[in-house]
């Protein structure tokens, strides 16, 4: 361990000892942005940048564990990143299949996809299903990987979804306007039934949510951190929870 490694160390403590544990947020979204710029910073590869941010997974929700955080939400990849060139999304459909499995294996967290599964490949499919299936019974964090995700889509899907539920118990379309409210929408979203985040993350210094849980961030608060998602450590993440617990959230009142 160097100098710097040490004075982190101790910082890191230091800030996680003043940390109220009673303001912590129960749900935190992140978007893990920033892999590519920093492999590139590093002289690597866009498929080592992945790789690295991959595993910087299992450190976050090791954090997350230990400082009370009930609902981790993921964003591995958007509906756009599905556009890119072939040669691209190959190899990082597989990384994020690794990384699935790995939460899987781990034994801690509970899986859960969002995201439209009809977007992807049949093995990216087949590897989240099983994944969510398997850690259905754990009782740790649960873990919402957001895979071929956009927050337009969430939201288009939620409402056709919501047709299709009423055309089949005969709703005419009629009816279905004078009923249908907030609360019938968020029961068709990806995440119906969890708590909406109260923190959303987003690495590498972009700030923009780029269409992450448009509907279910209205009330969020946004941290933005200049670090890329590889390089996240320990004391950047402590920071965020920090900065959210000093804030007062009034919700618009």
């Amino acid at each position: 361990m160097n100098l710097r490694d040490l004075v982190y160390g101790l910082y890191a403590r230091r800030v996680e000892g003043r940390l109220d544990h009673a303001q912590v947020p129960k749900h935190i979204g992140v978007i893990l942005d920033g892999n590519r710029r920093w492999a590139k910073a590093s002289g690597g590869t866009a498929e080592q940048g992945h790789k690295a941010g991959a595993s910087k997974i299992q450190e976050l929700l090791g954090w997350c564990e230990e400082t009370d955080v009930e609902v981790v939400t993921l964003w591995l990849l958007s509906t756009d990143n599905l556009e890119r060139p072939e040669d691209q999304l190959i190899p990082l459909l597989g990384i994020i299949e690794d990384a699935v499995r790995d939460l899987a294996a781990d034994g801690r967290w509970r899986v859960h996809h969002v995201g439209t599964l009809d977007l992807l490949p049949a093995r990216t499919q087949s590897v989240l299903k099983e994944a969510q299936q398997a850690t259905v019974s754990n009782d740790g964090i649960l873990v919402n990987v957001a895979v071929g995700y956009g927050g337009r889509q969430e939201i288009a899907d939620a409402v056709r979804s919501l047709l299709l539920e009423h055309a089949d118990k005969g709703t005419s379309f009629e009816e279905l306007a004078e009923i249908v409210d907030v609360e019938h929408i968020s029961e068709h979203l990806y995440t119906r039934g969890q708590p909406d985040p109260d923190l959303v993350i987003r690495t590498s210094g972009e700030q923009r949510l780029s269409g992450f849980m448009l509907w279910q961030s209205a009330h969020s608060e946004y941290y933005f951190c200049e670090v890329f998602w590889p390089a996240f450590r320990k004391v950047d993440f402590l920071r965020a929870l920090r900065d959210y617990a000093a804030r007062h959230r009034r919700y618009g009142s």
